[in-house]
């Protein structure tokens, strides 16, 4: 997961259920800061709300975990409900009309929790140390979305992944997805990994071998395409980011919240 750019984001933004059903028209104000004349909102009192709305408490080894009666969990569970049945819904009609549903996921902070690594590096980052956490391949899920994943193969549902993690950390990836459930589809032909040394031809417009130039959009967006030039309908999209949902191939997308960073 390679940030361009990561800023800490007020909790509260991401706490409204409202803006967790991403549609059209909502990125440019998801993707915006503020650039006000006014102070502003305190650092150490924004990294306390983040805790609050995580309810961020070590555990026994010292691993920074989010409670599951946090608002953090209660604001996944609605989101989940809400993928589920919608979930069944378009299971339902693309049977009817003969088309190969299926849903996408990001990985970092969608499926796998990065908690621990955000608060512990004061929410900045080192490609060195992330690469060494990544690998480690010990994160805990991000509360019901392994669930999510098995739910939506169960009804027939094609899932993918569609991840900024690099090709070298494909095998990390795939141990911890296993260690928290979300055990569907973990092979090459479904887990789309970010390949700068030989990206596939797929995106040949933003990155050659050894030239990688896509942005994040570019990438996911491009990614999702292809899964669809595969004959799939994509009748939903999942990310933390809205960089994982914009540029379109997705029925419908949904933004898991995730105030730690901001990925453009």
């Amino acid at each position: 997961m390679r940030k361009s750019l990561r800023v800490a984001a007020v909790a509260a933004a991401c706490a409204v259920a409202g803006g967790a059903l991403y549609g059209a028209g909502a990125a440019t104000a998801g993707q915006s800061t503020a650039n006000s004349t006014h102070e502003p909102y305190n650092i150490g009192l924004l990294t306390k709300d983040i805790d609050t709305y995580y309810g961020t408490t070590p555990d026994a080894n010292g691993v920074y975990q989010a409670s599951p009666d946090s608002p953090y969990a209660k604001d996944l569970a609605r989101i989940d409900a809400d993928a589920k049945r919608y979930i069944d819904k378009a299971a339902l009609q693309a049977g009817h009309k003969g088309h190969k549903p299926a849903v996408v996921f990001d990985i970092d902070d969608t499926l796998l929790l990065s908690l621990d690594y955000e608060k512990k590096n004061n929410y900045g980052y080192n490609s060195a140390t992330w690469a060494a956490y990544v690998n480690q391949a010990d994160r805990p899920e991000v509360f019901g979305s392994p669930e999510l994943v098995r739910y939506a193969a169960s009804k027939g549902v094609t899932v993918f992944y569609n991840s900024g993690l690099s090709e070298a950390q494909r095998s990390a990836a795939v141990e911890n997805l296993k260690k928290v459930g979300a055990d569907v589809n973990l092979d090459a032909d479904h887990m789309f990994l970010k390949d700068a040394a030989n990206p596939p031809a797929y995106l040949s417009g933003c990155a050659t071998p050894g030239a990688w130039k896509c942005t994040t959009v570019q990438y996911k967006s491009g990614t999702r395409k292809h899964i669809e030039d595969l004959g799939y309908d994509i009748v939903a999209n999942f990310g933390d980011q809205y960089s994982d949902l914009d540029g379109g191939y997705a029925d419908r997308t949904y933004k898991l919240p995730n105030p730690t960073y901001f990925v453009g």
